[in-house]
């Protein structure tokens, strides 16, 4: 976990490689509650058995179920002492560039692309965040993600 004593301290990393996060199992319960949240029901997501049949030869978790990891991801990676709140301010690009069948173990890295002050008393930070399958070279999600944080010291 990085911890950043000040804005001054983010915007000294713009560019680097800030963390990386632990690993998390994507299960076929995640899967299907994420289903259900969303109602996106696609049977390459929530039918086992038919999926085992599939390109894939299992489940894979929705694309969108990969990118909602982001905020665990960010709350296990780095964290500004003394910030009062930090919001997700939205997304700049995506992609989803493999697919994550059930049982995969995922992680991010964390990289800060870009950071600047906002008023009031708070930053802006842009983050690629490329989230891996174990086992797999090929990212399974690309992500630049916005978020800002305010109250933290200058």
């Amino acid at each position: 976990m990085k911890t950043f004593r000040s804005y001054s301290e983010v915007l000294a990393s713009i560019g680097q490689e800030v963390a990386v996060s632990d690993w998390i199992t994507i299960t076929q319960a995640q899967i299907q509650m994420f289903a259900d949240a969303t109602g996106d029901q696609q049977w390459i997501h929530t039918d086992p058995e038919r999926a085992a049949q599939g390109p894939f030869g299992a489940p894979i978790a929705h694309g969108f179920l990969t990118l909602s990891l982001l905020p665990q991801f960010f709350e296990g990676t780095f964290k500004i002492e003394g910030a009062k709140m930090g919001v997700n301010y939205g997304l700049n690009r995506v992609r989803f560039m493999a697919p994550v069948p059930v049982n995969s173990r995922l992680r991010a890295r964390m990289t800060l692309q870009a950071a600047e002050r906002i008023e009031p008393a708070g930053i802006q930070m842009t983050w690629l965040v490329t989230v891996e399958r174990e086992g797999s070279d090929k990212p399974v999600c690309v992500a630049e993600s916005l978020a800002r944080s305010f109250g933290a010291a200058a």
